[in-house]
């Protein structure tokens, strides 16, 4: 069962770390037309929640930009010690 719930959790972090990847390439990408982007849309409402996290850690002052590097690297943290535990698990 909690071989279960760690990769399940794992898929869940892979997922949006993808997404929050996807939104930094659409960013670059389209530029100031990103707003409008269907899909920037979608990754912005799935990543929201973990960016919210992280901006609440940061200070105040802190880039958007900022925000979303830090995300990922915190989803890459937990992702990489979810799968340290699944092996040991």
């Amino acid at each position: 069962m909690s071989f279960f719930l760690i990769s399940a959790a794992r898929a869940i972090i892979e997922m949006l770390g993808l997404c929050l990847l996807g939104q930094g390439m659409l960013y670059i990408l389209a530029g100031r037309r990103r707003a409008n982007n269907r899909i920037y849309q979608l990754f912005d409402l799935l990543t929201k929640a973990p960016r919210r996290g992280v901006a609440a850690l940061l200070p105040r002052s802190s880039n958007e930009s900022v925000i979303g590097i830090a995300s990922f690297a915190l989803l890459l943290l937990l992702w990489a010690g979810l799968a340290f535990v699944r092996k040991f698990v």
